[in-house]
């Protein structure tokens, strides 16, 4: 019996441990989720000013820009999944690697072929394990990422989405992440960026009934205008949608933490009853020792008168 007792008692110990650094990761994510959550709050409308202004050039002018004009044919698409660094965040970077899973099956039976950018090492990870080809990846920032990393992540994409697809150019971009949409609740997305569909940007726009829409123009050209702006446009929403994936990442993480934490309060109150029934069967055998040891000296003392 004392043996289990040292069994239990030891688990306890190390179950107590785990749970103070649960707990202790949960607070942490909790803290940057906050950060993130203002991050996104703040990135958002610079993106969706940027878009509708991509928008105004292309609807407010004729020119045919390769950003804005969809292949006739389309035989390439781009792809960028954003995923995490690190774990211990339950099923999140497992859900958008479903979602990107699920779009490369879709535009693969669409008869075109895709090019894959990664962003986190969950995702190399899964790319690698599996021997599939991506063509670049960035690591080391999905916590916490900056407009520079996203400059740099847009920077290929838009080289690739403006080389013609004979050369290995892409004629679409496509992004998978995940969808910031409540402390509880985040969402794995995709979306294509490039060509910019101008009629689902127009839904998306609350225009108000009888709105007379104005007249631009532009200087030098509005073809010049968009070889500016497009550039801007892809940066702004990949910097989102970093954003949006850390904030998911931080509120992922710290409801499995307290998922984690919850669980070694339920496994150490399971433990702390079994120490205690084992302590108190020692204590009945030792009290029956006792007796038992009694009665025997009680009954030779009785013999030997």
């Amino acid at each position: 019996m004392g043996a289990k007792l040292r069994v239990y008692k030891r688990r306890i110990r190390s179950v107590t441990a785990t749970k103070k650094i649960t707990k202790a990761m949960e607070m942490i994510a909790a803290s940057r989720v906050v950060k993130a959550q203002r991050q996104v709050a703040a990135s958002t409308p610079y993106a969706s000013e940027l878009t509708r202004a991509v928008t105004a050039v292309a609807t407010g002018s004729n020119t045919q820009h390769p950003l804005t004009t969809e292949a006739a044919k389309p035989v390439r698409a781009a792809l960028l999944l954003i995923t995490s660094d690190r774990g211990l965040a339950g099923g999140y970077s497992s859900n958008v690697i479903k979602a990107a899973d699920l779009l490369t099956e879709r535009l693969k039976a669409e008869g075109k072929e895709v090019d894959v950018y990664i962003v986190g090492r969950k995702g190399v990870s899964y790319y690698n394990f599996r021997e599939r080809k991506v063509v670049e990846a960035w690591t080391g920032f999905t916590d916490s990422p900056t407009y520079a990393d996203a400059k740099k992540i847009a920077e290929p994409l838009i080289a690739a989405v403006q080389q013609d697809t004979a050369e290995g150019g892409v004629d679409e971009l496509h992004i998978v992440f995940t969808e910031f949409i409540s402390m509880m609740t985040q969402t794995a997305l995709d979306d294509r960026l490039l060509p910019l569909s101008l009629d689902k940007t127009a839904e998306s726009e609350e225009t108000p009934t009888g709105e007379i829409l104005p007249l631009f123009d532009f200087e030098p050209s509005a073809e010049d205008v968009l070889d500016a702006l497009l550039p801007r446009y892809v940066e702004s929403r990949i910097y989102n949608a970093l954003l949006q994936a850390a904030a998911s990442k931080h509120a992922a993480t710290r409801r499995a933490m307290k998922s984690a934490t919850d669980n070694a309060e339920e496994i150490i109150k399971s433990l702390s009853r079994l120490a205690n029934a084992a302590r108190q069967a020692e204590i009945t055998q030792e009290i029956s020792e006792i007796v038992g040891g009694s009665a025997a000296l009680a009954d030779a003392t009785a013999g030997s008168d």
